[in-house]
């Protein structure tokens, strides 16, 4: 039997203890009224670019489309229980199709639209879709074949014009001309109980078919109510959006945003996003380790490009962030002066560059590098991490600035009256509560095994809770490997200390049953080819330069510096330098922009096979 952790002990923090939301609506769509209630008097509900300008939705003209769209579905046979899919980038007109599939008591399957051809052939079976809805045509010429012959299909739209498919603007005129269905449509809402199914989201996983979670209208407003409290936000903020919807992460966050009354405007994609912060000088943002990483990384290649003096300061501020405590309880008068210096001299640059209004950013889907959160705290730019999985809808715990509980390296705290357990026999993190989702769809089996008899669901992460009580994950359970001495090897917390690395965009360990740890590293290109220049390395192609014995010589440096945090069984003995990006077209990586381990064990186990040759 799994060991509890008194969690709350995390309340040891001086800090004042955070209520609940008490006036959360019963259904997801019942945000919409509530929204036209007590904000009507704004401007922008939700905004997207169009044609490289920004089109804003106010409450009351995205509500009335979004009834538009149901009333447009419910006249072309659309019921309650039935699944409908979308496959688009985020949109103003995503969240319409979605509350609108959501009033008729019908389920949206949001689905990814860069996954392979296989899973989409998979999920538009398995979910039996009855109605579809397509970004545009390309889209649509990846799984034309598929649409053609899925039997339960009868309904094919898309969000941008495609040739011989109904447009989304036809179906939004098919609802304005069918206003005697609105009694119906009333009828449909009102049957629709807290404890439906809102949302199937197949979950991308790394292994093996997608599985179906099932989640609740109750499953994903309690979780807002949980975690919502957690965040200086309010009506005041407005935020930027990029993540994909299909994920249940900024889906929930977005959600919260209708109940919170902030405007949301989604970037055109993550390539453009610092410009479009610096467009819409929003308040606070969601995202994923990755793009931090990125960010920070392209700071310090501007750094690198500075001279003299300027670059003395501009790293010796970067160096002085790095060691800032974000709980703020062992920063010395001194090193507030120092840091109040380097904020006037660097920092404030930075932060303008975020819009000059960014007061927290929002960090989930993996575990963000303990020095970066130091670095950002330290620029007034805080990173509050959180954690949790599609299956529990999706925050477990996080870190919070409105009580002051907030640590780096760590997920924070169990959130709202989530149980939130530790196994003792093998260190996994289980969860209570109801937040967990009712079960994979048309699967008890995988739901017995993930759900056990007490109702604790099995999270498959490894974690432990600090002195005072708050959540650090230490690896996935499938992902924890022996090596042939036995020892076991976490490649998780190696890839995240690597990561700190301005020279590594990506890596994998690997080594299961071998003598020793080894590595396959994606280099940050952009730092490559501004060393390469400045040391005068000639290449014509990258495949050229990885191969370079100079550019290998100081990735031997780099590797042989961060092996000293480990033990020797841990260290990377050997390692190869990659030529291509992994990315989630590529498909290496997942939308929320974690590492495929099998997709990329079994495209590159030549160059695997080949680091532990004799």
């Amino acid at each position: 039997m799994p060991v509890i952790f008194e969690t709350m002990a995390a309340r040891n923090f001086k800090g004042k203890p955070v209520d609940i939301l008490t006036d959360m609506p019963p259904r997801i769509f019942d945000l919409l009224p509530r929204y036209l209630e007590k904000y009507s008097w704004r401007d922008c509900m939700y905004a997207g670019k169009e044609h490289g300008e920004w089109v804003k939705y106010d409450g009351k003209t995205f509500c009335a489309l979004t009834d538009a769209i149901s009333l447009g579905l419910l006249h072309a046979g659309v019921q309650k229980g039935d699944r409908v899919a979308i496959v688009a980038n985020n949109s103003p007109q995503w969240n319409m199709i979605d509350f609108a599939i959501q009033q008729l008591g019908a389920i949206t399957v949001p689905i990814y639209a860069t996954i392979s051809h296989n899973d989409y052939d998979y999920i538009l079976n398995h979910a039996e879709v009855k109605a579809i809805f397509i970004e545009g045509s390309k889209i649509y010429l990846k799984i034309k074949d598929l649409l053609e012959k899925l039997p339960s299909l009868e309904l094919v739209y898309s969000i941008h014009p495609v040739e011989g498919l109904k447009s989304l603007d036809e179906l939004v005129a098919s609802g304005k001309e069918n206003t005697n269905l609105k009694d119906r449509l009333k009828e449909l809402e009102a049957s629709v109980l807290t404890d439906d199914v809102a949302t199937i989201i197949y979950t991308s996983g790394t292994t093996g078919h997608p599985k179906g979670v099932m989640l609740s209208h109750r499953n994903i407003l309690t979780d807002i109510q949980f975690y919502c409290p957690h965040y200086p936000i309010d009506y005041t903020h407005t935020t930027v959006s990029y993540l994909p919807l299909s994920h249940i992460y900024e889906r929930s966050v977005l959600y919260g945003h209708v109940y919170l009354g902030s405007p949301i405007y989604y970037v055109e994609n993550v390539g453009t996003i610092m410009r479009d912060i610096q467009d819409v000088k929003p308040e606070h943002f969601s995202t994923v380790p990755r793009v931090i990483e990125k960010v920070y990384s392209g700071l310090m290649h501007k750094g690198a490009k500075l001279k003299g003096f300027k670059k003395k300061v501009f790293f010796w501020a970067f160096d002085l962030a790095g060691r800032y405590d974000v709980s703020k309880r062992n920063n010395s008068w001194f090193y507030l002066l120092k840091l109040a210096i380097a904020d006037r001299l660097v920092f404030k640059e930075v932060r303008n560059a975020f819009g000059g209004k960014m007061k927290l950013i929002i960090s989930g889907g993996a575990a963000m590098q303990p020095r970066l959160v130091r670095v950002f705290g330290a620029m007034r730019l805080p990173v509050v991490e959180g954690y949790g999985l599609t299956e529990t809808s999706p925050v477990m715990c996080t870190n919070s600035l409105v009580t002051g509980v907030i640590k780096d390296g760590v997920v924070g705290v169990p959130c709202g009256d989530l149980d939130v357990r530790i196994d003792e026999e093998n260190s996994e993190i289980l969860v209570k509560g109801s937040t967990v989702m009712k079960g994979y769809y048309k699967d008890p089996e995988q739901t017995r095994l993930a759900i056990d008899k007490n109702g604790f669901f099995h999270t498959g992460d490894r974690g432990e809770f600090d002195e005072d009580g708050m959540l650090k994950i230490t690896g996935r359970i499938k992902e924890i490997f022996k090596d042939s001495m036995g020892k076991f090897i976490s490649p998780a917390l190696i890839e995240n200390k690597f990561a700190e690395s301005n020279w590594i965009g990506n890596m994998m360990v690997v080594g299961e049953n071998q003598k020793f740890a080894a590595a396959l590293i994606v280099p940050n290109f952009e730092q490559l080819r501004h060393w390469c220049r400045e040391n005068n390395i000639v290449y014509t192609t990258d495949s050229e330069m990885t191969e370079n014995k100079t550019v290998i010589k100081r990735f031997r440096e780099e590797v042989d510096g961060y092996n000293k945090f480990f033990g020797d069984f841990e260290q990377i003995k050997r390692f190869q330098l990659l030529d291509q990006e992994w990315t989630v077209d590529s498909g290496e990586l997942t939308p929320s922009l974690k590492i495929r381990r099998k997709v990329i064990a079994e495209r590159y186990k030549e160059i695997i096979d080949r680091l532990f040759a004799e």
